[in-house]
């Protein structure tokens, strides 16, 4: 018996130093994590989009579905910008939802829907989740089509795991442990973090759950607890996305070279004024005519119908434009080639903003000298990155910046033809009224920089 009590009380010795350990150990982590939830309210977070419901019961958030309403958002108070987030969520398998990271939500921009990178939830047979999408703008960035031990790692009908890491131009995901996703983007740098309840249609259940729990969010000494990620990256800079590939996008300017662009008063690509660099196309600087051996470069085909989009960077001061339906056969002498232009400019500091045949009609965005621009444009600070688009089908033609249509107009029309005729094209005849023409991107003698340089030809387009 002695023997017996003894052993018994080496076990008891025993199991109670090994508890202790383990306290201390928990007690040692120093990663300074933020919860993100308090397991008993919804403090720090608010509903955005539609009208699904959420609430906080047993320690989690229970999102809701609820029929005939949009897309719903349980987002942070906060935005965030560089983080590591965990979170752990089970799903009910009829639904789709998502994480919303680095998202936002603007009056201008579509009436304030939610837009910006979602790392998906997909029970479905596709089985993509922690794939990355861009909500509302975009599309699909980085499925998991060609990453089966992550679309396996998903368990159906139980908590799965969430690892994201967003620092600098890159996002990073994983799934209960398994490398899912790995992107380089630089679109948004900023945002709020959101819980998504997907819209449901009249074939699916009301009222089914999904439950997020363990929601915590890391955002000091990010490069000591960053993880490597063994996927290659997707890198979208000077790339078509998924959706773009699939809807008729091309790439206008390949990144490297000065393939399918010339000077528009040359044969060929411009030997100096115009730098290729880290994917970057820019415009050099210079004070006179003689300094910038560039000068204005066309695409060598020719385009009716189409939707462009370019990203821009103007340096302090800087002027600049896109040119369509340009003819670079109308204008070889001295002076700028013309063309209906979408104008580049610093509004703040160069004197064109407050000139113009038409008040405001030469600032950002702006039909140069026609049209001006909303004045409530969102536009970024000098040094950062826009993204212009110009859409010109049958004539109707419009100009967008960040995502938000800034202008319209009708080509040809008598409206068109009046502000044409009290303006300084008025010496050309039939200005911008081409069915065809070039794409231009001018040389203003400022610095000027583009990058993902891509158009959809929707008709009469054709070679040189």
């Amino acid at each position: 018996m002695k023997i017996k009590i003894k052993g018994l009380k080496t076990i008891c010795a025993f199991l109670v130093a090994a508890s202790l350990l383990a306290c201390v150990g928990e007690n040692n982590d120093q990663t300074p994590w933020i919860e993100l939830f308090d397991g008993e309210t919804l403090e720090g977070w608010h509903i955005v989009g539609g009208e699904a419901t959420y609430k906080a019961e047993d320690g989690a958030i229970v999102g809701t579905t609820v029929r005939n309403t949009g897309n719903t958002f349980l987002r942070t108070d906060k935005l965030y910008g560089d983080f590591i987030l965990e979170l752990d969520y089970k799903v009910d398998p009829s639904m789709n939802s998502g994480i919303q990271i680095r998202s936002n939500s603007l009056e201008q921009y579509r009436n304030g829907r939610v837009h910006g990178y979602q790392i998906e939830i997909d029970p479905s047979e596709r089985a993509w989740s922690a794939g990355i999408f861009d909500e509302a703008r975009r599309g699909w960035l980085v499925t998991l089509d060609d990453n089966p031990e992550a679309q396996k790692a998903f368990k159906q009908n139980d908590w799965n795991h969430y690892r994201i890491e967003a620092i600098a131009d890159t996002i990073k995901t994983w799934i209960n442990g398994v490398p899912a996703a790995f992107l380089i983007d630089d679109k948004t740098a900023t945002g709020f973090i959101a819980l998504q309840v997907h819209s449901i249609g009249d074939d699916k259940k009301e009222g089914t759950n999904i439950v997020w729990k363990n929601i915590r969010i890391l955002i000091d000494s990010l490069d000591k607890y960053s993880t490597k990620s063994p996927l290659e990256p997707v890198l979208t800079m000077n790339n078509l996305t998924i959706d773009e590939a699939k809807n008729g996008w091309e790439l206008l300017w390949d990144g490297k070279t000065g393939k399918g662009w010339r000077g528009a008063k040359m044969d060929g690509f411009p030997e100096k004024g115009w730098v290729i660099e880290d994917g970057v196309l820019s415009i050099l600087a210079g004070e006179n005519a003689s300094d910038r051996a560039g000068g204005d470069i066309v695409t060598e085909t020719l385009y009716g119908d189409f939707e462009l989009s370019l990203d821009f960077k103007v340096t302090p001061g800087g002027n600049s434009g896109i040119k369509y339906y340009v003819d670079t056969e109308i204008n070889k002498g001295p002076g700028a080639t013309t063309g209906l232009e979408y104008q580049i400019l610093d509004d703040e500091l160069h004197p064109d903003a407050k000139l113009g045949s038409h008040e405001g009609s030469r600032t950002v965005a702006c039909l140069y000298d026609l049209i001006q621009a909303d004045t409530d444009k969102p536009i970024k600070p000098v040094g950062e990155w826009n993204t212009a688009s110009i859409k010109s089908i049958n004539n109707h033609v419009e100009h967008w910046l960040n995502g938000v249509k800034v202008l319209e107009y009708e080509r040809k029309s008598s409206e068109y033809r009046k502000l044409v005729a009290e303006s300084k094209y008025v010496k050309w005849k039939d200005f911008g009224e081409l069915d065809r023409g070039q794409i231009l991107l001018q040389d203003h003698g400022d610095l000027v920089s583009f990058r993902n340089i891509k158009i959809r030809p929707l008709a009469s387009t054709t070679g040189r």
